[in-house]
């Protein structure tokens, strides 16, 4: 698959048409690798964020949505809108925070002042229903937490899936270990009601689980590079993930951090880092193993109908290029300013 951006299409006298950039909505529950997957779209000249969502999960929502609006804030990129999302799972319920992962702030306890900007009106399932609407087959969903927005878009209107282009997805444990128990991972277990409803709906879905995830990893010495470079958000960064990387050492006793959230965002943007099998995907909603995600690899012709007969197919990521994966994620992370920014550095400083 070529990469996420159309190319640009030659006019007359060899003048090359400007680029048109791919439409994307960010369902986010930032979150420290949720805020570097963030930043890290908003220096993607390729894409045009037409607004981030929140939910709960790393996060209270409420908390998400106050950090999207300081990640739109610190990004440059004001004019984003932020839509509130459900306060808790389908079912209902308090649900799941990670707040041991992430830090009380859920951006490892760095403490930034509160944001200027205000959410809009509209819930994020209205948000998101009305921009699939709006651009029916051009707008792509990376989805990076508890998928209750998207169950709850899915039920305010019956042709979303057909309407909306892509959406990748970070969840589940295809075949190796959960991050919560052995049988889940923390985005599907948070409503597991919510991720059977998406992944069966229809749309073009992509999941990318922890099994690939946990392939890329930045390590301390990565960090430390991070912290060291002109990235335009390196330092802010590298400080959200001191509390991470300790929450790993202490968790899994890695000297590092997995990049669950930027890996995600690559699969949506460099889909040739990535192999894919397809089949239907069902998530068990109740007992010791619920959240536990299983696809149905199609190979073997069943004798009798189960209930992953006649559900639709989705791309689910089986194997990982980890070290061009890395790369891509560092080098977006240690992007300096662009040319804008530094000519209106530049132009401050003369002032």
């Amino acid at each position: 698959m070529a990469p996420f951006g159309s190319v640009g299409r030659k006019l007359g006298d060899g003048v090359e048409a400007p680029k048109k950039m791919d439409k994307l909505i960010i369902d986010t529950d930032p979150g420290i690798d949720d805020s570097m997957a963030i930043l890290m779209a908003f220096q993607t000249p390729e894409l045009e964020i037409l607004g981030l969502t929140t939910i709960y999960g790393n996060v209270s929502t409420e908390d998400a949505t106050k950090n999207a609006l300081l990640l739109c804030e610190i990004a440059g990129h004001t004019d984003v809108p932020v839509a509130e999302g459900s306060p808790g799972p389908l079912k209902g319920g308090i649900p799941r925070v990670a707040d041991f992962v992430h830090g009380s702030d859920g951006l490892g306890n760095i403490i930034l002042p509160p944001p200027t900007g205000k959410k809009i009106s509209k819930t994020a399932s209205e948000f998101i229903v009305d921009m699939v609407s709006e651009h029916p087959g051009e707008v792509s969903i990376l989805a990076l937490g508890p998928l209750t927005n998207l169950a709850l878009a899915i039920k305010k209107d019956s042709s979303f899936a057909s309407k909306v282009k892509k959406i990748v997805i970070l969840g589940g444990a295809f075949f190796s270990s959960g991050n919560v128990n052995p049988a889940a991972e923390a985005n599907i277990y948070g409503d597991p009601e919510a991720a059977d409803m998406v992944f069966t709906c229809g749309a073009n879905i992509v999941i990318v689980g922890i099994n690939i995830t946990t392939q890329v990893k930045m390590t301390d010495e990565d960090l430390l590079a991070l912290r060291n470079s002109k990235g335009r958000h390196a330092k802010l960064i590298s400080d959200m993930c001191q509390f991470y990387r300790d929450w790993h050492l202490k968790s899994d006793g890695l000297h590092g951090i997995f990049l669950h959230d930027p890996v995600s965002f690559v699969a949506l943007v460099q889909p040739e880092l990535f192999t894919f099998k397809r089949g239907p995907v069902r998530v068990e909603t109740q007992g010791i193993c619920v959240g536990h995600t299983l696809l149905d690899q199609q190979l073997k012709k069943w004798q009798s109908t189960n209930p992953w007969s006649g559900c639709p197919p989705v791309s689910v990521a089986w194997e990982v290029d980890a070290a061009k994966v890395l790369a891509y994620v560092k080098d977006l992370l240690m992007k300096q300013l662009s040319s804008f920014f530094t000519l209106l550095c530049s132009h401050l400083t003369t002032l």
